[in-house]
C-alpha cells in the first residue's frame, strides 16, 4: 500500500474509532509509519486529509447515486426510487464506518472543521436528491413545491434504516435485500400519494 493509501486508511480508523478533533497529526503518521513531511506533501494538513478522506467516500456514493438516478424509457418513478435506495443501502452497508464517520462529522457543530468539510458534499447529494424529485412532478402530479420535503424525507428514511441495521448485533450474517428495499419504497410512496 502506497503512503498515501496508508495515510488515509489509518487516519479513517482513527477518526472513526475517537472523532476527528481528538486525533493528532502525529498518531496518524505513527499509525501509518510514515513522517510528518510526507503526511504534508500530500495533503498539506490535517483537514487536507480529511477533505480527500470525505472527497472519495462521496465520489463513491455520487457515483452510485447517478446510476441509480439514470433513467430508462420503461421506468417509473418507484423504480428510480427503488435503485436509489438499493444504490445508497448496498453503498452505506457496505462503507458501514465510512457512512457513520460522515454522519457523525455532519452532526457535530456546525462550526466544527469536520462538519464545515462534509457539509458541502452533503448538499451536492441533497441537491440530486431534489432533482430526482422535480424531474417526477410531472409524473406525481402532487408536488406542489414540495421537492425539498420530500428529498429530504427519503433521506431520513434511508439514513434511519442504515443506522438501524447497523446497531444489529447480527447484520454481519443479513444482508439488504431488494425485499427489504421494496418495503422502505412502499412505505416512502405511500406518504406521498396519500
Amino acid at each position: 500500500m502506497e503512503n498515501r493509501e496508508k495515510l488515509l486508511s489509518c487516519a479513517l480508523d482513527l477518526f472513526y474509532a475517537r472523532g476527528y478533533d481528538a486525533v493528532g497529526i502525529q498518531e496518524i503518521v505513527d499509525a501509518a509509519g510514515v513522517t510528518k513531511p510526507t503526511m504534508y506533501y500530500y495533503f498539506g494538513s490535517k483537514k487536507g486529509l480529511l477533505e480527500d478522506l470525505i472527497q472519495g467516500i462521496f465520489d463513491d456514493l455520487m457515483e452510485a447515486l447517478e446510476h441509480a438516478c439514470a433513467r430508462r424509457p420503461e421506468d417509473h418513478f418507484p423504480d428510480i426510487l427503488f435503485r436509489i435506495a438499493g444504490a445508497f443501502l448496498r453503498y452505506a452497508v457496505s462503507h458501514e464506518k465510512e457512512y457513520r464517520f460522515v454522519l457523525a462529522l455532519y452532526y457535530t457543530g456546525e462550526e466544527n472543521e469536520g462538519h464545515l468539510v462534509v457539509r458541502p458534499l452533503i448538499g451536492r447529494y441533497y441537491s440530486r436528491l431534489v432533482q430526482v424529485f422535480e424531474e417526477a412532478a410531472a409524473e406525481l402530479g402532487n408536488m406542489y413545491g414540495r421537492q425539498e420535503q420530500f428529498a429530504l424525507g427519503l433521506q431520513g428514511l434511508l439514513d434511519t434504516t442504515f443506522l438501524m441495521y447497523c446497531s444489529q448485533s447480527d447484520r454481519r450474517t443479513r444482508e439488504i435485500t431488494d425485499d427489504t428495499v421494496r418495503s422502505i419504497v412502499q412505505q416512502f410512496m405511500y406518504g406521498i400519494y396519500s
